[in-house]
């Protein structure tokens, strides 16, 4: 797995074997960083189910100017940390903690992200526990902020009456929607 953009590009990053991840395929990510590009400079990024970091990463290389990487496996969080020192990375906080007390701690510290990506294991509930817990927070997220959520299914996002789809792209199976604030 490779950084495809920006200060990192072409770095390799440590992740393909972390159990119940799967990290995001370059030509997903390629096309996921066009459409986010306007979003990326200077922005505050949660990386909400991080696995590698990859996306969190990615971000950084390309002008964000801090990133949260939370995961709750232990294993990912050590090649977050492998990945993070080998770029040497100081504008990062990795978190080693479930996505619904992070997120709650988040809210505590009225931290607000401009970009967050949720990318959570498939087969689980998690994507619509964090959609949940952001749209009834929703100054979690800046005004003008988005969020990038991956999935293997069309969901129907209309029941988050604080967020609204903006952008959606179909790879094969996997689909990513960016929702904005209302």
């Amino acid at each position: 797995m490779k950084i495809i953009s920006g200060k990192y590009k072409g770095k390799t990053l440590k992740g393909f074997d972390i159990d119940g991840t799967r990290p995001t395929m370059d030509r997903v990510k390629e096309s996921l960083f066009a459409m986010i590009q306007d979003y990326i400079k200077d922005s505050v990024v949660l990386d909400l189910y991080s696995g590698s970091g990859n996306l969190a990463i990615e971000s950084l290389s390309n002008g964000a100017k801090k990133a949260y990487l939370v995961d709750n496996n232990i294993k990912a969080i050590n090649v977050i940390k492998d990945n993070i020192k080998s770029l040497n990375i100081d504008n990062t906080n990795i978190i080693n903690k479930n996505a619904k007390d992070a997120l709650y701690d988040f809210i505590k510290g009225k931290i607000i992200f401009d970009i967050i990506f949720l990318d959570p294991p498939y087969h689980t509930d998690e994507l619509d526990k964090s959609l949940s817990i952001i749209n009834d927070n929703i100054s979690l997220i800046s005004n003008n902020g988005i969020i990038v959520c991956e999935s293997e299914i069309k969901i129907d996002y209309s029941k988050y009456d604080n967020l609204f789809t903006y952008k959606t792209r179909s790879y094969g199976k996997k689909c990513v929607n960016i929702l904005k604030r209302k």
